[in-house]
């Protein structure tokens, strides 16, 4: 079934307009797509960490990790967890500040369980994911992708937590 008024009139011939097959389309029927402007693209970090992001990563004390931005307006920012608990959300109070109308005044919550991290929604209106699962409390592993509303961080603990001790001092250059 066809619906003849999604054509534009000028389209349309005298056959195709009164029900009649064997309409040909003509130039005036064509879509023309005219560039993107570049506010409308989404804003994503290329794909693995940054020469700069694995020395800090390496260099995090034992009971540290880092959420590196891959997704959002802030791309590439990255936020140290280090304490006990972590909030993030729009709240300026927050301790990771996100500022969006898809984050909840207190989104979610990353808490220290000795070596490990486990993330926590705290009653957000959109939930919080890891790796695309919407979850209550996760326990996070290296590389795990977390989205807050419209931002998407990776999730990297200290190197030393597996190790069992402080990463190594690497004398400077």
């Amino acid at each position: 079934m066809s619906d003849d008024r999604q054509l534009p009139e000028q389209g349309r011939s005298a056959q195709q307009h009164h029900g009649q097959s064997g309409y040909i389309p003509s130039a005036s029927d064509t879509t023309v797509f005219t560039s993107i402007d570049s506010t409308e693209l989404e804003i994503v970090a290329p794909a693995g960490l940054s020469s700069e992001v694995r020395a800090a990563v390496q260099a995090l004390p034992r009971t540290s990790a880092l959420l590196v931005m891959q997704r959002g307006p802030s791309v590439g920012a990255r936020f140290l967890l280090d304490a006990e608990r972590t909030i993030a959300g729009r709240s300026p109070d927050a301790d990771i500040f996100l500022d969006d109308v898809t984050v909840s005044r207190k989104h979610a919550e990353f808490v220290r369980e000795g070596d490990d991290f486990v993330v926590r929604d705290i009653g957000s209106l959109n939930g919080t994911y890891v790796n695309r699962n919407r979850i209550d409390a996760a326990l996070l592993r290296p590389g795990d992708e977390v989205q807050i509303g419209k931002y998407r961080m990776t999730f990297h603990p200290s190197p030393a937590r597996a190790a069992g001790g402080e990463p190594a001092a690497h004398p400077l250059p």
